[in-house]
Order: structure tokens, then C-alpha cells, then sequence
């Protein structure tokens, strides 16, 4: 039996408010995380993940009252981050409430604290953020949001990343993010064939066909979108029933 495959929204936060933009700029409200993270329990999402997507290039602390907030929202499972430099930081957030923790540029910069993440709260629990972009011929992970390259290939990376303990990998491309154009099938099916554990495809979401492509031509385990589902552009019940209609496994609300 296959396993579901997952829709996850995301809250970007700026801390306090959910903001979106188009390949990492140009950022807009998008309204209360709270509020959105209600919404989200109630229409039938798989899971949520909030960012404090400006966290680690403004170098503030994770916004844990915002995740405190948003947890006491959901009957799902909520993954957080932004900011996470140390470990200590990582366990405060799984303190406020979530029950994943995703680390990206710390992780980089100390490889490490995946390892340390994963020994205290186990592997299932940690989550590696990949943000990809293609340069000339391969794909180079960027870092403080999106802004900073760090040489590192995607793959290997991510690669590192389970070797190291990390559970799932949320891998975001930064070409797409934003700009509606589909997820970018190539680099997730790269990523999901050279690691053992769940892929959680980012960016590009705009239709139904989005999200069908990235699960079967980009071998995705998860799916996240943002603005479509924020704006009221793609109920998730209906994608449900639009991917289970074409033979993709998803829970059905009853």
C-alpha cells in the first residue's frame, strides 16, 4: 500500500504576521498566523509548517509565541523554524508546541546540530530545508532566505543532511517560489531519488496539475503551497479529491 501523499501549507512569517513574496522579495500580508493556522486545521491539511523566514538575516530570535499560538490551532502536525542557530534553540521550539523542528542555515554553517537535533528529539522529528536555485549546470543551496550562496550542491546536501539524522527534507526551489509556475519536478525528483527519507516539495504551486505532477513526475512524498491556498485560490478539499481522481494516494476528509 503506498503511503499518502501530503498537502502541507506554509506560513512565512516576518514573526508576527504571515507575509509572501515572489522568489524570496517583494513580501505582502498575508494575515494572522493563528487565524490561517485555524483555517487550515478545519479544511483538511495534512500538516503546517510555519517560517520566521527573516529570522536568521536579522539575526532575532525564533518567534516562539507566534508558535505557541499557532499550535494551540491544530489536531495536526506542525513543523517550525527560522532562526535556529543552536540546539538550545531547537528545543525551545519543540517546547512551544511543535512537533518538528526545521533547520537550513545554521545547518549549513555547523552540520552538527542535525546530529544533535536528531540524538535528543530523534530523526522523525528533524527537518532539513534545503533552498535551491540553478546555477549553470547544477543546483546550489542558498542561505538567510534566499539570499546568500554557499557553494553547496542540493543534492549532496540534502544527501549530508539524512547521513547526519534529519528525517524529512523540505526542499524549496527559489526559481519558482512565488512565481506560479509548477513546481520545479526536476530538482525534486533529484533530491527524492538520492535520499531514503520523505521530500517535501516547495515552490511554484498555482493549479491542481501543479501538485499532480510534482507526486508523480517529481516522485514528491509532501507538496507545500502558501499564497494559493492563503488567497482562497485552491480549496484543499477539492485538490484532495482532483488527486485521488488521477490514482494519487491522499487522506479524504470524512
Amino acid at each position: 500500500m503506498s503511503l499518502a501523499r501530503r498537502i502541507i501549507p506554509c506560513l512565512d512569517t516576518d514573526g508576527a504576521r504571515v507575509v509572501k513574496g515572489v522568489q524570496f522579495v517583494g513580501l505582502r500580508d498575508a494575515g494572522d498566523p493563528a487565524e490561517l493556522a485555524a483555517r487550515y486545521n478545519r479544511e483538511g491539511a495534512d500538516e503546517l509548517i510555519v517560517l520566521d523566514i527573516a529570522a536568521a538575516r536579522d539575526q532575532r530570535p525564533t518567534f516562539l509565541e507566534t508558535i505557541r499560538r499557532v499550535a494551540k490551532q491544530l489536531a495536526i502536525p506542525l513543523t517550525a523554524g527560522g532562526g535556529i542557530r543552536e540546539f538550545e534553540d531547537g528545543r525551545a521550539v519543540v517546547e512551544a508546541g511543535a512537533d518538528k523542528v526545521t533547520v537550513n542555515t545554521a545547518a549549513v554553517e555547523r552540520p552538527q546540530l542535525l546530529t544533535e537535533l536528531a540524538a535528543a528529539f530523534g530523526s522523525q522529528a528533524v527537518v532539513l530545508a534545503v533552498d535551491a536555485k540553478r546555477v549553470d549546470n547544477r543546483w546550489e543551496v542558498f542561505v538567510c532566505g534566499g539570499r546568500q550562496a554557499t557553494g553547496r550542491e542540493a543534492v549532496a546536501w540534502a544527501q549530508e543532511g539524512v547521513a547526519r539524522g534529519v528525517g524529512e527534507i523540505l526542499l524549496t526551489s527559489i526559481d519558482r517560489d512565488g512565481t506560479r509556475a509548477g513546481f520545479d519536478c526536476e530538482l525534486t525528483a533529484a533530491v527524492a531519488r538520492a535520499v531514503s527519507v520523505p521530500v517535501i516539495a516547495s515552490g511554484g504551486a498555482n493549479r491542481p496539475e501543479d501538485f499532480l505532477a510534482v507526486f508523480t513526475t517529481g516522485e514528491a512524498d509532501a507538496a507545500l503551497a502558501a499564497s494559493i491556498f492563503h488567497d482562497h485560490r485552491q480549496p484543499i478539499a477539492a485538490l484532495k479529491q482532483f488527486l485521488a481522481a488521477r490514482g494519487v494516494p491522499v487522506r479524504l476528509s470524512r
